[in-house]
């Protein structure tokens, strides 16, 4: 078996759960244990979190709360991705810096051939917003939070028929972009 399925084979061996020795890894793979060893560090230093643990009941786990991102992202996925945090971006949205953040991430296991591709794309793709002073993103973070935690938030509301702002209690239930603008769905 080629390099990489050998160590695929031996990440999903630790997926399982269970405590693995080398010997059962090189036995169930049919390789040199020090080839497991190898492999288990080129596994770890990739960052898979693989507890070792040494002596007579030792051998090697994955961390309980490791959970393993995809694999593979195909062309169309990546470049999906990449323009949701183009339209975050310039909606006001305040989790796009993570958003970019995660793309970057990606943008590692793509290979040069993929990345020219989706650059292309995205210079192709530009969403032209219309200029606003104000940041929405504080006010969309804690709008989300009390629609998340269940809770009231003041606003300073305009009625228009009266002609005067007044403030209001309201519940919210929903956060909604529609047509460049940002609305509140709740109860006062």
């Amino acid at each position: 078996m080629p390099k990489i399925d050998n160590m695929l084979a031996i990440l999903w061996m630790l997926r399982s759960g269970k405590k693995i020795t080398a010997k059962q890894i090189s036995e169930k793979l049919e390789m040199n244990i020090r080839t497991v060893y190898r492999y288990i560090d080129t596994i770890s230093t990739s960052g898979v979190p693989i507890i070792s643990e040494p002596g007579h009941n030792g051998g090697y786990t994955l961390l309980n709360n490791f959970i393993e991102a995809p694999l593979f992202f195909d062309f169309e996925e990546q470049t999906s991705l990449f323009h949701a945090a183009v339209f975050a971006e310039e909606a006001g949205y305040y989790g796009g810096e993570a958003l970019n953040r995660a793309i970057s991430k990606l943008s590692k296991y793509s290979n040069q051939e993929q990345e020219a591709k989706i650059n292309q794309h995205l210079t192709s793709l530009e969403v032209i917003s219309r200029f606003s002073s104000l940041s929405m993103e504080h006010f969309l973070k804690e709008l989300e939070q009390a629609v998340t935690d269940g809770y009231s938030v003041k606003i300073l509301y305009y009625k228009s028929s009266e002609k005067q702002l007044n403030y209001r209690l309201v519940d919210p239930y929903r956060i909604i972009y529609w047509n460049n603008k940002w609305y509140v769905i709740g109860f006062c």
